[in-house]
């Protein structure tokens, strides 16, 4: 953290008009060098020196209450219908249903009638009246001032009955608003729920429950079956199955056992585990995928951009037209004064932008809240709307289509010698051998169970392969170039070479300075579900799923048709892949590109959307990357664009339905059919159902 930067988090936040005037107060404090609100998560960045007191005093007209980030939340939940402001909505509502009753018992005019309407008016009305009066004074327009010139307006004309419901429905608007970000808001506070807040550990011959900001780097945990894990670390003892859902969104738990890395938030489902403790609270994994889930629901999308933008001049024109309706039809088509001075009230509450300054942020914080459940980081809202116009899918090929790991497909004998012969003396030459293919070897012998033979004199041929002695016998193991140095190739032996190349598999060859004993292939097997998922993809509408490799162009061929993918640019480094990506945005528009975070940096950087797998297991992916897929493998990657699309085809429908019942609504001046009745209720509706539509992003799959 910055040098005299304060981080804080807020309660009683509840509108993004309000958020921005709080912000523009607390830049006003004289020691606050800079400020960032970040609505989405409720939380204030500051630069500078101001008092939890100077803060609390900027945000005083909304009853913002400003709490230190390291200081724990102890906020009590509280029901819908028991705070406060929803309190007074509903004596603000009784004392409309009693002046429509003394309305239609008595009569309009009467005292009584009156006298109700105006402390519904008053009552519910108080705090929305204060903030308006100021901003009048300072000539700052929002949708309270707006309201506050409607409702004194209606009031003074004698429409009581008009202006009670105006604040009431008002009122129940904002409460709708407010309930919408709550609910939006828990998806950051569920995270962070996720991770225990005590771990037990062993010190000495002791075991101690402490708090989980006590824990110490290197510290054991002791893990009980059913308990969930603390911190992340390493396993020293035992074994056991973990559910990683909270972090990776996989449903089926992962076997751990010593050496293998657990997270905090997980669950030990079955066997006792020990843990040494591998990163402090504050750098575990869940910690990381909260702190960039809140930076990505602070930056605003392109379309929330487009909004503020639109209702910084709308505010002014929907006053400008409010004030023509009510003034050029009396003063120059002799018009009624009172009729068009309420019709000018009219449009002021028909003109409210609430609803479409809520209709973008709402959706976004509540899609990338529902991602990050699901096992999906998108680290900001430009990423989610740039994932919905995707058009082509580059894929790097090692361990994001493929497990990364060479396996051995096939063995061939050529001279009688049997798999298991061959097994061992091809494993005892690669024992002391570090390439990757030789682990492939090795790991075949291990799985076959098979008694080792002893390897001695070992060589390594650079680019080809090697040779040692095997049983008081030199064998040589390699490429074709290194048993063509010593031995004829015959033309069946070469078809057959070629024909496990086609299938995208090296070939090696094991033999001896007179014969060729066996071929042994070794591929990188694709994942199970890669091939499932590029058909969902192309389904999606996907038109190009491309795969980009540094292997030779036959392997990466094979594993490409085998997959179902559209093309396939093989041999390439990392520079290619840059340009290969740059020829695609070129070709295709909106391009992604899905690799590991770190070798693909370059090209992740250079699409549109940089998409990385892993995420829970490396902190490279997390930063690198728009969007990181916890888990080890593609499964959310169309999970991710459905989300993307929807939460893009929501926000479009949010903004045309807001302009377009507005609109419609301001039409009705003309025949003069616009009354404050229908005006509240285009505007409280738009709000609502925009809201409503929003939190449908809430499910957790789509």
């Amino acid at each position: 953290m910055a040098e005299n930067q304060h981080v804080y988090r807020l309660q009683g936040l509840s509108c993004a008009n309000c958020a921005a005037k709080f912000e523009k107060n607390v830049r006003n404090i004289a020691s606050v060098e800079d400020a960032q609100l970040n609505f989405g998560a409720a939380k204030l960045t500051i630069q500078g020196a101001a008092t939890v007191e100077e803060l609390e005093e900027a945000g005083a007209f909304d009853g913002i209450k400003v709490i230190p980030e390291q200081r724990k939340l102890s906020e009590v939940k509280q029901s819908f219908w028991k705070k406060k402001e929803n309190v007074i909505t509903m004596i603000s509502l009784f004392f409309t249903m009693l002046g429509y009753i003394f309305y239609f018992m008595i009569n309009e005019s009467h005292p009584l009638t009156i006298g109700a309407f105006l402390a519904a008016i008053l009552i519910g009305g108080y705090s929305l009246f204060i903030i308006g009066l100021k901003n009048l004074t300072k000539l700052q327009f929002d949708m309270k001032t707006l309201m506050t010139i409607a409702i004194i307006g209606a009031a003074i004309i004698g429409e009581w009955a008009e202006g009670a419901v105006v604040v009431f429905l008002f009122a129940l608007s904002e409460a709708l608003e407010s309930y919408s970000i709550d609910k939006a808001r828990r998806s950051i506070t569920s995270l962070m729920d996720i991770a225990p807040k005590k771990a037990t550990i062993r010190k000495g011959n002791e075991t101690i429950e402490i708090a989980v900001e006590d824990v110490q780097i290197n510290d054991i945990l002791l893990i009980k079956p059913g308990q969930k894990i603390a911190m992340d670390g390493e396993v020293v003892n035992g074994e056991s199955s973990v559910n990683q859902a909270a972090i990776t969104g996989e449903s089926i738990p992962v076997h751990k056992t010593t050496g293998d890395e657990v997270f905090a938030g997980t669950i030990n489902e079955e066997g006792s585990l020990e843990v040494r403790v591998t990163k402090r609270v504050e750098d575990t994994t869940i910690a990381k995928i909260i702190h960039l889930v809140e930076e990505a629901q602070a930056e605003r999308a392109p379309s929330q951009q487009f909004v503020d933008k639109f209702a910084k001049y709308y505010t002014p024109a929907i006053m400008a037209i409010a004030l023509l309706v009510a003034v050029i039809p009396p003063l120059f088509l002799g018009g009624d004064w009172s009729e068009w001075v309420y019709s000018g009230l009219a449009v002021l509450v028909v003109g409210c932008p609430c609803a479409l300054v809520v209709s973008t942020p709402v959706a976004i914080v509540t899609a990338i809240g529902n991602a990050a459940r699901n096992g999906v980081l998108i680290k900001g809202g430009i990423h989610l709307e740039e994932t919905g116009h995707l058009k082509a899918i580059a894929f790097d090929k090692t361990g994001t289509l493929t497990r990364g790991k060479p396996e051995v497909t096939d063995i061939v004998s050529l001279a009688n010698q049997s798999e298991q012969e061959i097994l061992r003396i091809a494993s005892a030459i690669e024992e002391y051998s570090q390439h990757p293919l030789a682990s492939a070897i090795i790991r075949k012998a291990t799985k076959s169970n098979i008694d080792k033979y002893h390897a001695e004199n070992f060589i390594s041929i650079t680019g080809k392969g090697a040779k040692a002695k095997v049983l008081d016998e030199e064998y040589l193991i390699g490429n074709l170039a290194l048993l063509e140095e010593y031995n004829t190739v015959s033309r069946e032996e070469k078809e057959r070479i070629n024909q496990l190349q086609s299938e995208g598999k090296t070939v090696m060859l094991l033999g001896t300075k007179s014969e060729i004993i066996a071929l042994i292939a070794v591929a990188d097997q694709a994942r199970v579900t890669s091939k499932s998922i590029i058909q969902k993809l192309h389904n999606l509408g996907i038109r190009q799923t491309i795969m980009l490799t540094g292997d030779n162009q036959l392997t990466g061929e094979a594993i490409s048709s085998s997959l179902g993918l559209t093309e396939t640019r093989a041999e390439l480094l990392p520079d290619d892949k840059l340009t290969a990506i740059k020829e695609l945005k070129a070709k295709y528009g909106n391009v992604a590109m899905v690799g590991d975070g770190i070798n693909d940096a370059p090209a992740l950087a250079a699409a549109n959307v940089g998409i990385a797998m892993g995420g829970a297991g490396t902190d490279a992916a997390l930063e690198t990357a728009d969007i990181a897929l916890m888990a080890d493998d593609l499964e959310k990657l169309p999970y991710t664009i459905s989300l993307s699309r929807k939460t893009l085809s929501i926000i479009k429908q949010n903004i045309i339905f807001a302009l377009a019942l507005k609109l419609v609504a301001l039409l009705l001046v003309i025949p003069g059919w616009l009354t404050l009745w229908i005006a509240i209720f285009a505007d409280m509706g738009a709000t609502l159902i925009v809201v409503l539509n929003a939190m449908r992003l809430m499910k957790k799959s789509l």
